[in-house]
């Protein structure tokens, strides 16, 4: 199977969308099922690491990322460095000619160690299909709150 691929078109201009959406501390306003997150360390860098909290199972869950690819405002990527579920992220921010507005794109996959290979193609990719639809929503409600 292959990765989730999700976008949505946001007022703002690309530097103030990216460095919302790529701020694991804003996460959890966002993201379904996310708890906390937070950058660990100094000033962000390829080779950072990303700890989120999740919902997952009825009991919550660190997950660990490394930053992979950092170029503001245009794109950014982690990668999952332990768990048996690994998810890569890539985020891309793009600016819509003409308007003060962005598309975001977030490209998402998986990979699964030990028990983890049975359960990303059972329960874990079906799972994020849905709620990056709603993750997107909320997104797009959080950047364009109503006036």
């Amino acid at each position: 199977m292959g990765s989730i691929v999700s976008q949505v078109e946001v007022a703002g201009a690309p530097e103030e969308v990216f460095a919302y959406v790529t701020d694991p501390a804003r996460f959890a306003e966002w993201q379904e099922n996310l708890v906390d997150g937070y950058m660990d360390g100094g000033p962000t860098s390829v080779g950072s690491i990303c700890v989120t909290t999740r919902k997952i199972g009825g009991g919550e869950r660190k997950v660990t990322s490394e930053v992979t690819v950092l170029d503001p405002p245009g794109a950014w990527a982690v990668h999952g460095v332990d768990g048996p579920i690994r998810s890569r992220v890539h985020v891309t921010v793009e600016p819509l000619a003409g308007r003060n507005a962005s598309r975001v794109t977030i490209d998402l996959d998986f990979e699964g160690h030990g028990i983890g290979k049975i359960l990303v193609p059972l329960l874990v990719r079906p799972q994020s299909r849905k709620e990056m639809v709603r993750n997107m929503a909320r997104l797009k409600a959080r950047l364009e709150p109503s006036t």
